[in-house]
């Protein structure tokens, strides 16, 4: 049966942080939970990505033992977090990272941020910077109901107004003032069925998918793979 090694807390920057760190040596894996998602998501992974090196997840802030924000959960914030981690734990670098969903925003600033310290890239079905704009545009009366749906789930799950979800925008502006995504491995895992409608209309579907292939283009060592089976 599949489990997760035992979680920690840690104090970082005068918060606290829940993560599991296993396995041994070089790459580190670092695993970027999608928005509201704890670390518990990564379960399917555990024990076997142990073995290509050590691997960390946390929960962000508001998530499991993770204290609540105080302060904006722009991309800047939230990585500023990430790497007072790493230093806390002692978690070599450099590292693949690896974010699913928003997750992805947050692995893409990584890298243009720290290009030495990454090694390679994973997105997992990530939000591309231009992805809330243009399907907000496009999505239909089932797409805004699914948007309140998720905002309703975050106040249920404990998320504040300080929350990851209401910087998006900020986030991408962060992302392109950034420097140049570096040229290391990136793949990029893009869900190749269309999800629910009432959570993504057709016509946003297709722009994610036009912007999954723009991730794929953003390191000349970059390629898109496609889970047939999965949406998101």
């Amino acid at each position: 049966m599949k489990s997760l090694p035992d979680k920690q807390t840690i104090p970082v920057n005068g918060q606290i942080v829940e993560y599991i760190s296993s396995g041994s040596g070089h790459p580190g894996i670092v695993l970027l939970n999608g928005a509201g998602g704890p670390l518990s998501a990564w379960t399917r992974l555990y024990p076997e990505i142990e073995s290509l090196g050590s691997v960390l997840a946390y929960n962000r802030a508001g998530i499991g033992k993770s204290t609540r924000a105080c302060v904006p959960q722009t991309g800047e914030a939230i990585i500023t977090t990430l790497r007072g981690l790493l230093v806390e734990v002692g978690f070599p670098a450099p590292y693949i990272v690896a974010g699913h969903s928003m997750g992805g925003l947050y692995a893409n600033l990584f890298a243009r941020l720290f290009p030495l310290e990454v090694a390679g890239v994973v997105m997992i079905d990530a939000t591309h910077p231009d992805d809330d704009a243009l399907i907000s545009q496009n999505e239909g009366v089932s797409g805004r109901i699914g948007r309140k749906i998720f905002a309703t789930l975050d106040g249920i799950f404990g998320n504040n107004k300080y929350g990851e979800v209401a910087f998006i925008a900020e986030t991408a502006r962060q992302i392109e003032k950034a420097g140049p995504f570096p040229d290391v491995p990136l793949v990029v895992v893009t869900g190749g069925k269309r999800p629910p409608f009432w959570i993504m209309s057709p016509a946003a579907f297709q722009i994610r998918l036009k912007n999954q292939r723009i991730l794929a283009t953003l390191s000349l060592n970059g390629k898109q793979v496609i889970a047939g089976k999965s949406w998101h």
